[in-house]
Formats: structure tokens, sequence, C-alpha cells
């Protein structure tokens, strides 16, 4: 238990609402609250299924709810419309961070979109959306709004690649972005801007269920046809104009039961996503068996939470029928629970003839379902006459289509195969690794510049240390491992409380700290020495804190005054001894600590600074720190980690001493 509630265990409002079996469901009190549903819940259990009479009572009571639906909120129509007809077709979605290190290149700094697809093409399938996601976490650091993270160099070059490989584009939506640098507009105003200029397709509307009318006019006035997408269920209500939503935790039933938004729009797309989670396998099987999507979001926010082995061959198995099968999912009969034999169960879409089986299989263990007579689909082969069998693989999925008599192939069908099933379920780790400075080749300071700069420092004595590191248990983590793990949504005071970790570090030699920061004036020396104009704003006689300096060039300045900049450990050593300072006003400092998992690459900065963005819990820490606190950054290119919150010190290594 952790603050009153059990993390592992799904909350109250994400389990299933239980469909009456019996009563008027077309309206009252009973009919609404199914209207709020995350899942409509099936009868029986694993042990004691229901029969055949109990599934038609069930399916009956479904319809009923559905037909008294669409009374009380109309039947939605901006389905019918040519330019939003996308978004029931984007069954896999990728949120991905600006600065993936398989969408942009760090050495290169390029964005990289052709390499993502690729990856994803290999391990998933393909996918049918991206959501570029572009300020969290690192929003707050200064007085940059949301929309200052859309306006990078190469973004929207970077979104017409996506679009050229037929991949939908879903900018993101923060409304809790309050108390940052405004901009006169409404955010309704500013997000139509990045959607024409990136071309959007789509809004995905961060911590929102829903957006108010009059944003959805705004939005489809900018572009029309635009999907918007909220994080966690959609009322009824609105599924009229929100064509899209995210089935976040959504806890089924012990037999797989019907998303109630699906059920009651078949063109609304619905994408299961539970976060924190390593298994996907009930999120895939849900979506199988409703016709819908997965969000695939192996990176949240710097940690690495990377789909397994099984999960991934599950989904390549599921696209190529779904995006084949379009039209039986969306215009076909659909009869929830066909087959309900446990552990395997089925939906069967009919259209024309042509009946679709998603079959699942919720145990351990493969399980051979048989079918009844008839011509028959197995993806794995010629057309079978007769009774067909199939293989439904532990927690995984399968397909049959059967041929009613006089119905053709189907040429969607003809060339779609099933790929065998992965039985690796284990969850492929990665660790950040540091990396070190870059090699400098540019000039070097003078003698007399470097004495200047090496005058005033504290030293850190050689030996072991143990620190005590400080940090705001945030949903970046901090240096390895994810800070939740199979959970259901992460509440206070899991997230967003204090906490600490130990570190045990070894200074092999000692260190000289300076004990000031880099001053602009100093700052603007270093860029006249490289060839570049300093800021003519710039004061030189200025003792204020050099800022707007990249973490690149920063190393660069460090190298080019003979040393480097601290590690986070030897500046929280450093800042607790005598003779450390700091400028006026106080920043952020960067440090030596970059590190990589291979898709993430983030910094710890140090220091705090005076700047706090407030109004919202998701700004970065604002304000002056302790010298034991931490701040994970994830670290961006393109020159957007410069900040006017953000300076430098520089160290120099002992040994080096006699060399100066």
């Amino acid at each position: 238990m952790s603050g009153g509630f059990d993390p592992l265990v799904p909350r109250p409002l994400d389990l299933p609402t239980e469909v009456p079996l019996t009563g008027d469901l077309t309206s009252g009190e009973v009919a609404e609250a199914l209207d709020e549903a995350k899942i409509l819940a099936a009868p029986g259990t694993q042990t004691d299924p229901p029969d055949q009479a109990t599934l038609d009572a069930w399916r009956k009571q479904l319809h009923a709810w559905r037909s008294g639906a669409l009374a009380r909120y109309g039947t939605p129509t901006r389905y019918d419309a040519s330019e939003a007809q996308w978004a029931n077709r984007c069954f896999t979605v990728a949120q991905t961070w600006l600065w993936d290190e398989l969408f942009f290149d760090f050495e290169r700094q390029a964005f990289t979109p052709e390499r993502f697809l690729a990856d994803a093409q290999e391990r998933f399938g393909g996918l049918d959306g991206v959501v570029l996601w572009h300020a969290y976490p690192i929003i707050g650091i200064d007085e940059r709004n949301q929309w200052d993270f859309y306006r990078i160099p190469g973004l929207a070059e970077a979104a017409a690649t996506l679009h050229e490989h037929g991949v939908a584009v879903f900018v993101d939506y923060n409304p809790w972005d309050t108390g940052t640098r405004r901009t006169g507009n409404t955010d309704a105003e500013d997000l139509a801007t990045v959607v024409r200029h990136l071309n959007a397709d789509g809004v995905f509307l961060d911590t929102l269920k829903k957006a108010d009318p009059e944003f959805v006019a705004a939005m489809e006035a900018a572009r029309p046809g635009i999907g918007l997408e909220g994080e966690s269920k959609l009322v009824t209500e609105r599924v009229a104009d929100h064509a899209l939503s995210w089935a976040q935790w959504f806890a089924d039933s012990e037999i797989p039961g019907v998303l109630r938004a699906r059920w009651f729009e078949r063109r609304h797309m619905q994408h299961h996503i539970r976060r924190w989670n390593r298994d996907h396998a009930a999120e895939l099987r849900s979506a199988w068996l409703n016709g819908v999507g997965v969000m695939v979001w192996e990176v949240v926010f710097g940690v690495w939470v990377g789909w397994n082995d099984r999960d991934a061959a599950t989904l390549r198995r599921m696209l190529p029928v779904q995006r084949a099968m379009h039209r039986w999912l969306t215009d076909g009969e659909w009869t929830p629970l066909a087959v309900c034999e446990p552990p395997v169960f089925a939906s069967t879409f009919e259209l024309d003839g042509v009946t679709l089986y998603t079959l699942v299989n919720t145990s351990d263990e493969d399980v051979t379902y048989a079918s009844g007579p008839g011509t028959w689909v197995t993806f794995d082969g010629p057309l079978q006459h007769g009774e067909a069998e199939v293989i439904v693989p532990a927690q995984g999925v399968a397909a049959l289509v059967h041929l009613s008599e006089g119905a053709a192939l189907p040429a969607e069908v003809a060339d779609v195969h099933f790929e065998p099933p992965v039985r690796d379920s284990s969850f492929p780790h990665r660790c950040a690794v540091r990396l070190s400075a870059p090699s400098w080749t540019g000039p070097t300071a003078e003698p007399a510049t470097v004495s200047a700069l090496r005058a005033d420092v504290v030293e850190v004595p050689a030996g072991e240390h143990v620190l005590t590191v400080r940090h705001r248990q945030r949903e970046t983590g901090m240096y390895d491992g994810a800070p939740y793990v199979e959970e259901w949504k992460p509440l206070p005071p899991r997230l967003h409380d204090q906490r600490t970790l130990e570190r045990v570090v070894q200074i092999p030699d000692g260190v000289r700290v300076a004990s000031w920061e880099v001053s602009a004036a100093e700052y603007a020396q270093f860029l006249k020495a490289i060839g570049e104009a300093p800021d003519s704003d710039v004061d030189p006689a200025a003792d204020h804190p050099a800022t707007g300096a990249t973490f690149a060039r920063a190393r660069e300045f460090a190298a080019w005054a003979g040393g480097r900049l601290p590690t986070e450990d030897e500046w929280q050593l450093a800042a607790t001894r005598y003779g450390f300072e700091r400028r006026t006003p106080a920043v952020w400092n960067w440090t030596e600590s970059e590190h990589s998992d291979g898709r993430t690459r983030f910094v710890m900065l140090k220091g705090g600074a005076e700047h706090k963005s407030e109004g919202s819990d998701w700004y970065v820490d604002g304000g002056v720190q302790s010298p034991e606190f931490a701040l994970k950054f994830l670290l961006p290119g393109l020159g957007v980690d410069a900040s006017p919150s953000i300076g430098f010190r520089v160290c120099w290594d002992a040994a080096e001493r006699e060399q100066h």
C-alpha cells in the first residue's frame, strides 16, 4: 500500500461496468451510468462462463443501451466526412519525444524520421500515427511556453517525411501551461498556428478527457477533419466530435468485455495504453476483440519501458489483418463473444458473407481452436474446406475468416499472412551509460586568462565520498530504471513527492571547482576567441552568470579554459565547502553528467534558479535549491537546451595543477 491505495491494483474508476441482463437500458439512471463506462463488462467467469442464453441476453442489452444512447446524443456525423476518415484507420500510434535518439541524431544535429519508422516497421509492423511530444518534462526551466518548443528548425520537414510514409502527425496540447510566457492569443489560436505549420492531422489533449466545443471548432477550422484524442475515457456525448480517445488504464472483466465508446460508434478509434506496464498482452487482446488500436510508448518522458518480443510480435500479427479488413471492423456486423470457450474468446465481424474471427487466448498455454464446417482462411496456407484448426498462442491472438456459400475471397485478405508468434516476454532492459565529452580541437585560452579563471577555486579532496541526493519524484525517474513498474495510474504521494538516493563516488586525484559560475564577460571572451560575436547586450564588465549556452558550448568553454565541467557529484561536494559562491541571478548549473540509454540523453542540473514557473506540478522544479538537489534534464538538440536559467562553472583536475 502507498498513500492509502495499492498502485498494483486498478482503481474503482478503472474497473469495468456491469451490464444488467434484465431491465430497460434505453434510458434511466442505469443507462446513463453505462454512458460513463470504460469497458462494458461481460457476464460470468473463466471457471463459470456464461451459457448461450446469458450471452444472448447480454448482447441484447448492449444493443438496447446503444439505441438509447443514440437517442440521447444523436448519431455522430463527423465520421462521415471524407477528410476525417484517416482517424478510424489509425490503429497504432507512437508517443515520441522529439529528441528520441531514433528520431534525432545528436552527432549530426538532425531529425531522422526514416530511421525511427524503419525500426517501428521491423519490430511492430509499422505505425499509423506519431505524437510529436515536445515540451514536458523540460518546460518550466525558463519563460518559454509550449508553443516555443515547437519552433524547431527542421521539424516541419520531419513531419512532412512522416506524411510521405503514410503516417499521421499528432501534436501535443498542454492545457496546464499557464505559468510561462503569454502570447496575447488564446491557446486555441496558438495551437492552430502549430497545426497549420506542421500540417498536423491530430491533437493529443494532454491531461484532458475532452476539449470544449469552441476549442474543437477552432481546431476544425485550422485543419478540417482533425482528430482530437483525450488522455482518458471519453464520455459518450463527446464521441461525436472527438474521433479518437485513449483507453488508458482500462481494466477488463474476467470474460473480456466491450469498449463502451467503440460499441457506441464503430468508427471511433481507441488506443489501449498502460504506460508503465512491461506486459501488454491484455491491452492487445482487448484491442483485437474490439477492433481498435494501441499506443506504442517505449520511452515515457525519458524512462525506457520498451516492449518485449512477444508483445511486439503479437502486434505484428494483428496489424496486417486490421489494416486489410478495416471495413469489417467499422461496417461489419459485430458479435462480441461469438466464441466463449475459456480460455479462448473471439469477436466476429461479418460483411457481405465474409466473417472475420478475432481470437484471443488468456492462458499461458497454446490452445488449438477448431471451427465449424465451411470454407476458411487461416492466414497460413491455402483455403481450408470443412473444419479448420488454428493455434491461438499463449496470451496471444489468432484469426480466421469464414466465407459463406457464394462469397468471394476479398482481395484485401488474399495477401495477408500471419507470422509465427514469439514466446519471449522478458523485459528488454536498457541501462544509461555516462558519455564522455568530445575532444576539443579549437583554440585554448591565453595563460593569463586561464590563471584568472583558476584563481578562485574550491578544493574537493580525493577519496570515497557518500552523497545524499534529493530529487522530486517525476515521471522522468533518475539514473536507471522506471519510477513505476506495472502500476496503474501513479498518484500523489507516489508522484511529485520528495525522494532521496545515495551515491557512493570516487574522486581519484581531487578536483578544483571554480568558486563562481562563468560570467557573461568571461563567456564573451571565449566567443570572441572562437570567432563568434558576443551578445551585443552583454556588458564587458558584467559579473552576472553566463547563460544561454548549450550544454555542448559549456563543455567547449571549459575545454578552452584547460578544464572541464564538474560532474554532478563534484559540484555537490564543492557546494558544501567554504568558498563556493553563486552569481546573481542564481541559475541552474550544467554538470559533466551526460547519459544515454540509446534512446534518451539526459544531464543532471544542480543548484536551482531564481526563475520559477508557477501554476502546475508538471513544470520543472523552480527556485534556488540546496546542493543536494538534482534535476534530471532531458537533453534536447538544435540549441533548445540553451536557457537563460542555466549557466555553468569550470573545474580542473588536481593532477593537472603543476601544468599550469
